[in-house]
């Protein structure tokens, strides 16, 4: 996501790194650099030159700090017009009072709307809401279909929550031009229905078309009138460049759209859409997909992805991914039995399948500080995460408890099982190890930092009973000394 943008933008910028100081000149020659980029990541030409504008104008005249560099200072700058340009965002939605709150999903076809439609009922019950899905898209083959699997994913994935409602009439699918009444009348039974049951939220996934049309208009804007929705989402593929805020702006024409949600952002999207949706619609961007897996939805936050665009990393997005994945009373006892070597195979299998389902590796390392320049052109094997899981569920329960067990008829035995090799097992068998040495090496030096924190704030009664065995231990020594010195 934003690769050749991010490279050429920070190429850019880093080359006032070697000058004294900022000035007209070398703003100039930057700022043509920054515009060709903007330009080939397919970013509008009215948005890139008033961009380049206002950050020209914010830079000449700066003065740098003594702590900073002028490439740093001119990427603090560059990131807070980005932050402007693509924010600022409220991603929380109106909370009716009485329910439901009404939220009326439009696109066109081949976005990703109805997908997104269950992405975002998963979203949506993660962060507390009951929601009934209404599957509006009376045209299209198979769409109510498609949008009841979804929320039947959805469900799937539940973990204890509450599941999510589906309202879907296929025996009243239309022909196309023939729908409009029938789509009004699905939506209004899904209202009756949602505040009957007391639903928080009810998301409607309208028709799409592969091209805008006055039949299309017609049905969304009726649809619009009969549900009074609290909130108009449009569903954008990111790919489609300046296509995609062309269709978002004729859109916005005809209804009152207060979000965007971008999707496909995990592909090799330039990055045009997302910087141009807000400036040219109005409407900014509020969610955004990162991938193929329901939970793959993410609000939009725009100074996490001007850090990204600009190579800053997004530190805040991983550990909130972390968080959502990892139990803290499960976190606290895994610490415990890894700083009393008590870590099994087991223990190791599920953190696998946690950081796994927080997305792909590369995606991860991504989001660190520097780390996607230094992952440019690497390809990750996410396969030889599948080997390991084979491996580790090809054990039996007394392998995975202590693999210390493990000789060569048990690797064998478990390579066979797995489809790998032996010397794959091995080695899993030696990084395992490794982890779980580290981990204990690890848990000691906290106790010594502990130790450390305590005499850099002057509390030496902590210590006072590891310096009494200490200056025992020195006294012991220097007798014994004295002994071997009169010999």
């Amino acid at each position: 996501m934003f690769d050749t943008l991010s490279d050429r933008l920070t190429g850019a910028i880093r080359r006032l790194s070697g000058q004294g100081r900022i000035s007209e000149s070398n703003i100039a020659d930057t700022m043509a650099e920054v515009r060709t980029a903007l330009l080939e990541a397919d970013v509008s030409l009215e948005v890139v030159d008033a961009f380049c504008d206002e950050v020209r104008a914010d830079a000449v005249g700066e003065e740098v700090l003594q702590s900073l560099r002028p490439g740093e200072q001119m990427i603090e700058i560059v990131h807070r017009r980005l932050v402007e340009l693509m924010g600022p965002v409220d991603e929380h939605l109106v909370a009716a009072d009485p329910g439901p709150t009404v939220i009326m999903v439009c696109g066109l076809q081949g976005t990703g709307k109805t997908t997104t439609c269950g992405k975002l009922a998963a979203w949506l019950r993660r962060n507390g809401r009951s929601v009934l899905v209404c599957a509006a898209d009376l045209q299209r083959p198979a769409a109510v279909e498609q949008l009841r699997i979804g929320v039947e994913r959805v469900n799937d994935h539940a973990k204890g929550q509450a599941k999510v409602g589906f309202h879907g009439e296929p025996d009243k699918c239309a022909a196309y031009g023939e729908a409009v009444g029938v789509a009004v009348e699905v939506c209004q039974r899904a209202v009756r229905t949602a505040r009957a049951e007391r639903y928080d939220v009810l998301l409607v996934d309208t028709a799409g078309r592969l091209h805008i049309d006055e039949p299309l208009m017609k049905e969304l804007q009726s649809v619009q009138f009969a549900v009074q929705p609290h909130h108009v989402l449009l569903v954008v593929d990111a790919m489609a460049g300046q296509d995609a805020v062309r269709s978002a702006a004729a859109f916005h024409t005809q209804l009152p759209i207060d979000g965007v949600v971008l999707t496909k952002l995990d592909s090799d999207t330039r990055g045009g859409a997302a910087l141009s949706v807000k400036r040219t619609t109005g409407a900014p961007i509020r969610f955004i997909g990162t991938g193929e897996g329901i939970d793959d939805l993410e609000a939009f936050h725009p100074e996490r992805m001007a850090g990204r665009i600009l190579g800053m990393g997004d530190v805040v997005s991983l550990v909130e991914k972390a968080r959502s994945e990892v139990d803290e009373a499960e976190a606290e006892a895994l610490a415990e039995k890894m700083a009393e070597g008590r870590f099994t195979m087991d223990d190791f299998l599920k953190q696998l399948r946690s950081l796994r389902r927080m997305g792909s590796m590369k995606q991860l390392l991504g989001m660190l500080p520097g780390m996607g320049k230094m992952l440019k052109g690497i390809d990750i094997d996410e396969g030889q995460f599948d080997r390991i899981e084979a491996m580790a569920g090809s054990m039996t329960d007394g392998e995975r408890q202590d693999v210390s067990i493990m000789n060569k008829s048990r690797v064998r035995r478990v390579s066979r099982g797995s489809g790998t090799s032996g010397p794959e097992v091995n080695k899993l068998l030696k990084q395992f190890e490794m982890i779980k040495k580290m981990s204990q090496q690890m848990s000691g030096m906290g106790g010594r930092m502990e130790a450390a924190k305590a005499m850099a704030s002057g509390n030496m009664g902590d210590l006072s009973g590891l310096a009494g065995r200490r200056s025992t231990k020195t006294r012991s020594a220097k007798a014994s000394f004295k002994r071997r010195k009169k010999r």
